[in-house]
């Protein structure tokens, strides 16, 4: 289920879910943009091992700054529910593009 909201972000769309959890667009309405928040799959919610997995991720990507790696805003816990809050970056899956037909060398 779509929630309304996770703390100060109005939560606007689902954009893809995976093995560790889910993934929403959402309206930082503190500082008036566009976010990405990572939320853990409520079937892991209480496995102590996936929820230092997803801490551990969210630090691991904190620590990395790169042109193609998403910058971590925070990592916060609402209600029992861990949350990262990352950059939201416009553009297609890369399942999407491998659909329709395979890379070249620089897109690699």
């Amino acid at each position: 289920m779509l929630p309304e909201r996770i703390g100060h972000y109005r939560v606007t769309g689902k954009l893809g879910e995976g093995g560790m959890g889910e993934i929403f667009s959402a309206r930082d309405e503190t500082l008036n943009r566009t976010v990405a928040l990572k939320l853990i799959a409520a079937a892991l919610l209480d496995d102590g091992n996936a929820r230092r997995r997803f801490l551990r991720e969210a630090r691991a990507a904190a620590a990395l700054q790169h042109l193609f790696i998403c910058t971590i805003h925070e990592v916060l816990e609402v209600g029992d529910q861990p949350v990262i809050v990352m950059e939201y970056v416009e553009g297609e899956t890369l399942f999407d593009r491998i659909v329709r037909g395979p890379l070249t060398v620089p897109e690699i």
